[in-house]
């Protein structure tokens, strides 16, 4: 079984890295690569056709929100999760007018990040449309 492929962005190291240490944990789960902005994700998801992007909404260049659009009408397979430091319901919001898989809040990645996804691709995997 091939492994889920997830692009990190975010445009500070540290939560890049953050995540990419939480994601470690699942050894079927392989990062693919990594964005500062969202012109930097829509250049990477074209490079790389990860199956997920874990994509940060407030960056500079290109705020999250508009690349996720742009990369779910170049690639509908793969999966965006929206992470914020914002007002949940107002990022969960954006995630579906987006078509987003889901979204998590930054101070709740320890405890939530893995079963957003867990959720978004069993759905992804199944064709159902999440509501996570």
């Amino acid at each position: 079984m091939r492994p889920l492929r997830i692009l990190v962005v975010d445009d500070h190291a540290a939560i890049r890295r953050s995540i990419c240490v939480l994601l470690e944990m699942r050894p079927e789960w392989r990062v693919c690569g990594e964005a500062a902005d969202g012109i930097e994700a829509i250049e990477k998801a074209k490079e790389l056709a990860p199956d997920l992007i874990l994509m940060d909404i407030s960056m500079p260049r290109m705020d999250g929100a508009a690349a996720s659009k742009v990369i779910r009408q170049q690639a509908p397979h793969t999966e965006v999760i929206l992470i914020s430091q914002n007002d949940p319901p107002v990022v969960e919001r954006v995630a579906k007018q987006i078509g987003a898989a889901g979204s998590v809040a930054k101070e709740t990645l320890a405890r939530d990040l893995l079963l957003t996804i867990d959720h978004a691709m069993k759905h992804h995997n199944t064709g159902e449309q999440s509501s996570a």
